[in-house]
């Protein structure tokens, strides 16, 4: 569902060497049987959408870093190593991000960096006429997402809750992903069995964690290619028709 975070702030604009990590195993998850049978008619899968870079572009990358005067990584190499994973977790108010932000304990303008990340805030090209397209057939969407309580700015600005439900947010929960306990916490409240819970987020870690649980994982790259994705699990839609001209 991901400034995705200034969290341990984003590093994937950094290359880092390849390498490959010994597989976990799988962990299974047993829900009652109640849970599963009280699904009745409701339509499944389940859909589960990060939010940064899958749904919504992340400003982190280029907007935020000019509005500081620095490099992303001089950015990355002064602020403080918690404060925004502290602050999607619900665990600090904005006001105490602001004061500790950077290690030097420098000040900055709080609205001045909020209404930076407001401009940026535009939806990823293609998805909102796929979110559309899968409102359209009755699919039940939720935003599955590490970001703070800002995630408002995005809901008034883009109006997601047109097409999905800001049900799963860490500020929210108090959990981040690629934590496990914020899954199972997920699959507790929708009383689904993992099989019928579809996750799409363009963080490979993310998704493995999913997986991992029994849950259907899909790592986001675009639009298009999610769409066949889909179509591999048997969601078959066309977005041509909500396609913007």
């Amino acid at each position: 569902m991901a400034l995705t975070c200034f969290s341990s702030f984003p590093l994937k604009a950094f290359p880092f060497p390849s390498f490959s990590y010994p597989k976990r195993p799988k962990m299974s998850v047993n829900l009652n049987t109640k849970a599963s049978s009280e699904t009745g008619n409701r339509k499944l899968p389940i859909l589960l959408f990060d939010i940064m870079d899958t749904i919504v572009r992340d400003p982190f990358y280029h907007d935020v870093p000019a509005f500081f005067g620095m490099s992303l990584k001089e950015l990355i190499e002064c602020k403080h190593p918690t404060a925004w994973s502290e602050f999607e977790k619900g665990m600090i108010d904005e006001v105490e991000l602001a004061r500790i932000f950077f290690k030097d304990g420098r000040s900055f303008d709080l609205e001045g960096l909020k209404n930076c990340m407001r401009r940026g805030y535009s939806y990823i090209e293609g998805v909102e006429e796929l979110l559309h397209a899968l409102k359209q057939n009755n699919y039940e969407i939720h935003a599955f997402s590490n970001y703070p309580i800002w995630y408002k700015m995005i809901e008034d600005k883009l109006q997601i809750s047109r097409y999905l439900s800001w049900t799963f947010c860490s500020c929210i929960i108090g959990k981040r992903k690629p934590d496990p306990d914020f899954y199972l916490e997920v699959l507790s409240h929708l009383k689904v069995d993992p099989a019928n819970c579809i996750f799409i987020d363009d963080r490979l870690k993310n998704v493995e964690a999913a997986m991992e649980l029994g849950i259907v994982g899909l790592h986001f790259k675009n639009t298009d290619l999610l769409l066949q994705d889909l179509f591999s699990t048997g969601i078959d839609i066309s977005i041509d028709e909500h396609r913007q001209s």
